[in-house]
């Protein structure tokens, strides 16, 4: 079966839902803004992910939310109303390349599993699993339950990719700002998109050496 995300330009679904880490999903929706390869970004946020973006960047309602999130005018990222069950992503004929739901919360991961799909994140969710598209799961929660292993379990055998909200310390990041974008680099390149200034391990660090230089002027 073909790669659809070998193709030029790249549509992604990008979800939020009422897990701690919205930190994370900014840093997402700032790189996938800032890369020419992707066209299009349907973003659902859940009525749970807007107290979060409340609580935790002061962000509040769904008013300018693209823009408060990313702090402009976006040229790609178009918001969905997460109670439309029918909006453009919940069909299998929507070119869709890949969806990433960051931070993904037990109960949006358990609906998954499941395939209870009351809802547009659920839906797209689904729609993935039998596409047979690239479902990446930055699943949010600790100490973890026997009920949530066996739900990521059932995701996995479905297809997803469980890819739990952890970031990286090795690079040494600067700032939470920093830890979250490379972590959005790590989730971008694990669906196709590798990103210029992604740490890697063994090379040179391209915002290292831009903060080195700063500091020797």
């Amino acid at each position: 079966m073909p790669n659809p995300l070998h193709s030029t330009a790249h549509v992604l679904t990008v979800a939020a839902t009422g897990a701690s880490g919205a930190l994370f999903t900014r840093a997402f929706l700032q790189a996938a803004e800032r890369d020419d390869r992707i066209k299009t970004v349907n973003f659902i946020a859940s009525d749970n992910a807007l107290r979060v973006f409340a609580e935790e960047l002061a962000i509040k309602g769904r008013n300018n939310l693209i823009q408060q999130l990313i702090g402009g005018k976006s040229r790609k990222i178009q918001l969905q109303n997460n109670a439309d069950i029918g909006g453009n992503v919940a069909s299998g004929s929507y070119p869709s390349h890949a969806m990433i739901v960051i931070p993904c919360s037990m109960g949006t991961l358990a609906r998954i599993a499941h395939g209870l799909a009351g809802n547009l994140i659920d839906r797209a969710a689904d729609v993935c699993l039998k596409e047979k598209r690239p479902l990446v799961l930055c699943t949010r929660e600790t100490p973890l339950n026997r009920i949530h292993l066996r739900n990521m379990q059932w995701a996995i055998e479905a297809g997803a990719t469980i890819y739990p909200l952890i970031p990286s310390f090795y690079n040494h990041p600067a700032s939470f700002e920093e830890m979250a974008h490379q972590f959005a680099c790590r989730v971008l390149q694990f669906v196709g998109l590798e990103q210029k200034d992604a740490y890697r391990w063994g090379m040179e660090n391209p915002r290292q050496s831009h903060r080195d230089a700063e500091k020797n002027k």
